[in-house]
């Protein structure tokens, strides 16, 4: 399907581009069937409340309960938000998708008895029933995940009444997508000769990724321009997800919203805090590929308009769907034959959704891992939606692994690890891209991309961490998050990461009001840390070949068996220390002394 100028509606798109959701349910039908029969999960919950501490079996058999449960669950909310996401102005499966998480909200509230009792069976008791009950030793991590935050623990009737908040505390993130997803509409944008091209959240990165300045310079204009009539909106709808964050953090009587985070994947803050301490280090290397752009560009004046555009446009090619498809099963190919076999059945069996469509949900995404991961692309026929294809396939053979490898109760890998496996295979492509090339144009526009992905991922996401940070040291002192607030603190971030030749143009100080991500609770600073991890990965498996590679697919399957730290030592990476960061950064400046030579 050619990428038209026209965003087709979702029922113009073929279905070969389109996922199959019937591997989940064969109709809405047969989901309503199942949540009629699945209300009855907190009723069979209650029925364990107050007996956890009676026996080994009594324990085995709630947790069996549980892992049911998240399946069940995972099920009614999976096809129900995957649906809603092919058009988020659908009301028929919003609503779908609202009674799926109603359901998750009323089981949460039912099990609440479960950590209160859980915490209080003795240390000595549960080891005596590991030995009397084999089968609960597959529950031990998970016993351990819960017994270990005892300190933040409330009592029955407090974790009920906090568990019932849920909806409530996911309102600020629901409002923020529905209207940047659904209500948000801009005005079609000109290019330099005149014609008018379509501007939406999907085209707008495509669009600031042309040659043709005036159509980035309007593009760019015109979003934040249409973006600023809403800042107050946007802006009281971040500062509700900082008071909810808040309120959970104090409640469960953490130091501060981003201990509250880390705590529930065991990644010690002291990792954020040398993340952002580590590339502060490092933005003397940002600043030399900012002067680097504005010179190949040759332009007076570098604006923000221009970062996405590739310094060597001439080389930029048009890539078919059905070629980026075989370019990274072959990039990937050196994870062996059992890895590509698992990429071809994604892509032949349709757990991909390809093409935007009238009001479908934008970015990329990978969701689900039973009975198969689902992936959410807005591709486009360029470099960028080839690698986008290789991300969002790593981060769906991770889950596909983990879930075929890992018991229910530790087959879901924490977010720290998550983005690993994508970058990874962004990386292995980048490099099979890189030896297969000796001309100069061609090889400096590959190493553009890969000098933009060091500069969007580590620079630009710990750029946003930071801003993230800020945001809750500022909730918690009291300070209202205004537009006003929040776009003089972005502003000044942006004009420290990207230095003294980068114009920080005035729209985007409202940078902050398009990133989803700031709703999702201190997860952008992983993006940096896990593409710093996935350059150690990729190097070494490019290095020592198969024992590199028998170690990734450990980690790849090891869901969250351990901590995260852990898993990642099991791939040959300690990111309990900065060198990661500092190694991968060192890699961008050597990339930088390379493309001056080659330009």
């Amino acid at each position: 399907m050619p990428n038209d100028k026209k965003i087709p509606a979702r029922s113009e798109v073929p279905e070969e581009f389109t996922w199959n959701l019937k591997d989940i349910y064969e109709s809405d039908d047969a989901w309503f069937a199942d949540y009629e029969e699945q209300k009855k999960l907190p009723g069979r919950l209650t029925a364990f409340a107050g007996r956890l501490g009676e026996s080994a079996a009594t324990l085995l058999a709630y947790l069996r309960l549980d892992d049911e449960i998240g399946l069940a669950l995972s099920r009614l909310h999976g096809y129900a938000s995957r649906k809603g996401d092919e058009d988020v102005g659908n009301g028929f499966y919003q609503d779908m998708r609202g009674k799926a998480t109603s359901l998750w909200v009323a089981v949460s509230s039912a099990g609440a008895f479960a950590t209160p009792e859980i915490m209080a069976i003795p240390e000595e008791t549960l080891e005596k029933w590991y030995k009397e009950e084999k089968d609960l030793a597959v529950y031990r991590r998970s016993l351990y995940q819960i017994r270990r935050r005892r300190a933040h623990v409330l009592s029955p009737e407090c974790e009920a009444l906090l568990a019932a908040s849920g909806e409530m505390a996911d309102a600020p993130e629901e409002i923020a997508s529905v209207f940047e997803n659904a209500d948000l509409k801009f005005p079609s944008v000109t290019d330099e000769k005149g014609e008018s091209r379509e501007l939406t959240n999907g085209t707008l990165v495509p669009l600031l990724e042309s040659s043709d300045r005036v159509l980035r310079k309007n593009a760019f204009e015109a979003y934040y321009t249409r973006l600023g009539e809403f800042r107050n909106t946007v802006a009281a709808t971040l500062n509700a997800q900082f008071k909810q964050l808040r309120f959970y953090a104090g409640a469960r009587k953490y130091e501060n919203t981003l201990a509250a985070s880390l705590d529930r994947t065991e990644v010690p803050v002291e990792v954020y805090h040398n993340l952002i301490a580590a590339v502060h280090g490092n933005l003397d290397k940002m600043y030399r590929y900012v002067s680097l752009r504005k010179r190949m560009l040759g332009v007076d004046e570098l604006h923000m308009y221009d970062v996405y555009t590739p310094i060597v446009p001439d080389s930029a090619e048009t890539i078919p769907y059905e070629e980026a498809k075989k370019t990274v099963l072959s990039a990937l190919s050196v994870l062996g034959e059992d890895y590509t076999a698992m990429l071809r059945e994604g892509f032949e069996n349709r757990w991909i959704d390809v093409y935007e469509n009238v009001g479908k949900r934008g970015g990329a995404y990978s969701s689900m891992g039973r009975p198969h991961p689902y992936v959410l692309l807005n591709h486009h026929d360029n470099l960028d939606s080839q690698f986008t294809l290789a991300h969002e396939m790593g981060h769906a053979l991770h889950s596909y692994l983990s879930c075929k490898n890992q018991p229910v109760s530790t087959s879901d890998y924490v977010i720290f690890v998550a983005e690993v496996a994508s970058t990874c295979n962004e990386v292995l492509l980048m490099r099979r891209l890189l030896s297969e090339t000796t001309d100069r144009r061609k090889r400096a526009y590959l190493i553009n991309h890969f000098l933009d992905q060091f500069k969007g991922t580590i620079y630009r996401q710990t750029m946003f961490a930071e801003f993230e940070l800020a945001m809750g040291q500022m909730a918690e002192s009291g300070t209202t998050l205004t537009a006003d607030v929040l776009s003089e603190k972005y502003l000044a971030l942006n004009k420290l990461y990207f230095g003294p030749d980068m114009v920080s143009d005035d729209g985007i100080a409202l940078e902050w009001a398009r990133i989803p991500h700031f709703f999702y609770n201190y997860y952008v600073f992983q993006y940096a840390t896990g593409f710093s991890a996935a350059v150690a990965i990729a190097n070494r498996i490019l290095r020592e070949g198969a024992p590199a590679v028998a170690d990734y697919k450990r980690f790849l399957s090891g869901g969250s068996s351990t901590d995260p730290i852990s898993l990642l030592r099991i791939a040959g990476v300690d990111m309990s220390t900065p060198d990661p960061v500092n190694s991968a950064l060192a890699l961008f400046g050597e990339l930088l002394d390379e493309m001056e030579t080659l330009l």
